[in-house]
């Protein structure tokens, strides 16, 4: 059964930490809801009332433009093991950027490793978590991480970074400014 809690409890923080893959969904006051999956041990639990994940650099930053707009989130994990489980986080967000107020310190929940094409970092604070038996979510086993994401970048270099950003970044496919660029102020 469904079950309304206000905060990540220590077994719920256990249930996420194992899980390797996230959603992530966000929706404009006007314009497309989107949802994207995530992994690559990108999630971390900052606190019972506060998470963050360390986003990549991708074709596209729709969070980023929905959270400028209005910071609404949900980030939803789903029980593919053993254990049938969905869990959904519902808050409000924040991009925080490199070089900006609180990136350092955010960062540093991350490992000191830096990733290739590391764009942002989506903080959010929650607003309440819900919990749902999963049972219709099918058994998956992972067999292990792709590596498609690392060979891309280190093939195409840091430049290609900042010619995505400029090209596919800067603002959502609604028109919306993601705030990527020095130019726009958060």
């Amino acid at each position: 059964m469904a079950k309304l809690y206000e905060s990540l409890s220590a077994e719920l923080c256990d249930f996420v930490r194992a899980q390797p893959m996230f959603f992530v969904a966000t929706a404009p006051r006007q314009g497309r809801v989107n949802m994207s999956p995530k992994g690559m041990d990108t999630f971390r639990v900052l606190g019972e009332r506060r998470v963050a994940y360390l986003d990549l650099t991708g074709s596209g930053s729709e969070t980023a433009a929905h959270l400028r707009d209005n910071g609404r989130i949900t980030i939803m994990f789903c029980g593919f093991g053993q254990q049938a489980r969905v869990l959904r986080i519902y808050g409000h967000g924040r991009a925080v950027r490199p070089g900006t107020s609180g990136w350092e310190a955010l960062r540093s929940h991350f490992g000191p490793e830096q990733r290739p094409a590391e764009r942002q970092i989506i903080d959010v604070a929650v607003a309440s978590v819900l919990t749902s038996c999963g049972y219709g979510v099918p058994r998956f086993d992972s067999i292990q991480p792709r590596d498609t994401f690392a060979r891309y970048w280190e093939q195409h270099g840091t430049e290609a970074v900042g010619q995505m950003w400029r090209d596919l970044n800067s603002e959502s496919i609604d028109g919306l400014p993601t705030g990527i660029s020095d130019s726009e102020p958060e």
